[in-house]
């Protein structure tokens, strides 16, 4: 890593980039018209203390993961983006990795659907972005470290989700994930991150090896299901969640959205607008306005 150089580049990078940009709330006073720390920190999925550490030099040797993920955040373009794993002591991730970038044209989309819920998953089920609706209705996802950032790993060993589910609902969300993994599994053999995760499935779930052994012919993803989600201020809300495929960057986006004049979608926006205040409190109580 070049010295300071990675976190200059990311300080400046970061007061270009306004709030409206990313989709986060402006809120109270700011001294400047880019990101705080604590918001890029909570977008790139990292703390905000590891965030100052990087910017000040003080940590070294970031993986590859963290400057990807910060690289989305701060909406780089490709030369950007390349000059940031340079500076990192990194070359960008080689072809036959599971791609984990969201390029500028998937932004553009997921910045139009900015008020409605939704999650980016990239084709090994690796938390990549989510917005603050989506925080707001299931919980913030900058809390998720390590392996809760997958999907498969939280609904076959971890903590699970808001989303409320029959056992014979969970057994078959399990199959098609644990299916759709594995057929991933056959596009990115060479994937080492996506092999410890496999392995990792196997050693901690006695199902999971069971489902990965007979998957042998793996459905489609489902593309829409009907969820009910159990949120902690408003109550139970039935939803639509709807996956879109982006076959280019091999990304799944899901997304929440609720029968406009129903009881659930003002219950929907009332979760929306309660979480999105609290989250915006609690991450102004993180930090002082720099």
């Amino acid at each position: 890593m070049q010295g300071g150089e990675f976190g200059r580049a990311v300080r400046r990078w970061r007061e270009r980039v306004t709030p409206q940009a990313v989709g986060l709330p402006v809120g109270g006073r700011r001294r400047a018209v880019g990101l705080r720390r604590e918001e890029l920190a909570g977008l790139a999925g990292i703390s905000t203390d590891y965030l100052t550490r990087l910017e000040q030099g003080r940590a070294t040797s970031p993986s590859a993961q963290v400057v990807e993920a910060l690289a989305r955040s701060l909406r780089l373009a490709d030369a950007e983006r390349e000059l940031l794993f340079r500076l990192a002591g990194l070359s960008a991730p080689a072809t036959g990795l599971v791609p984990a970038r969201i390029t500028p044209s998937v932004q553009r989309l997921l910045d139009r659907l900015a008020g409605v819920p939704l999650v980016v998953y990239d084709a090994a089920w690796n938390l990549i972005a989510a917005n603050a609706p989506y925080d707001a209705l299931m919980g913030e996802t900058s809390a998720l470290r390590g392996r809760e950032r997958n999907g498969v790993w939280r609904t076959v060993v971890g903590t699970g989700s808001r989303a409320v589910q029959t056992s014979a609902e969970r057994e078959a969300q399990m199959a098609r994930l644990v299916a759709d993994l594995r057929l991933t599994a056959t596009r990115y053999p060479q994937d080492p991150q996506l092999r410890r995760l496999v392995a990792d499935l196997r050693a901690a779930s006695p199902g999971f090896v069971e489902l990965w052994q007979t998957a042998v012919d793996p459905a489609p993803a489902e593309q829409s299901r009907h969820k009910v989600v159990e949120h902690p201020a408003v109550g139970r809300i039935a939803l639509d969640c709807d996956t879109l495929v982006v076959a280019g960057a091999d990304l799944r986006i899901m997304t929440y959205t609720a029968e406009p004049g129903t009881e659930d979608a003002d219950r929907l926006e009332l979760a929306v607008v309660l979480g999105t205040q609290s989250l915006v409190e609690h991450r102004g109580a993180q930090s002082l306005v720099e």
